[in-house]
């Protein structure tokens, strides 16, 4: 699935992954390939994601919105 964090500054991370998992206002979840489409709302902490090649990244963030439609994960990031 195709991942994409971007701030309004920047793009802090596209490409392809894995899993992804994300700091949301009640916990940790993560996103699998084929995730049901979803909004949710995403406090401060860190983004976890692993690539294809079999690496985990992470990126902190402040907080945002996440949606996800069409094995696509898109992080509007504060």
């Amino acid at each position: 699935m195709k991942l994409e964090v971007i701030t309004p500054d920047t793009t802090l991370f596209s490409g392809e992954v894995k899993l992804v998992q994300l700091p949301g206002l009640d916990g940790l979840f993560e996103i699998l390939n084929n995730h049901a489409p979803m909004i949710a709302a995403l406090g401060k902490g860190r983004i976890k994601y692993h690539e294809a090649d079999g690496k985990d990244q992470f990126l902190e963030i402040s907080g945002g919105v996440l949606e996800v439609i069409n094995n696509k994960v898109l992080v509007l990031a504060g």
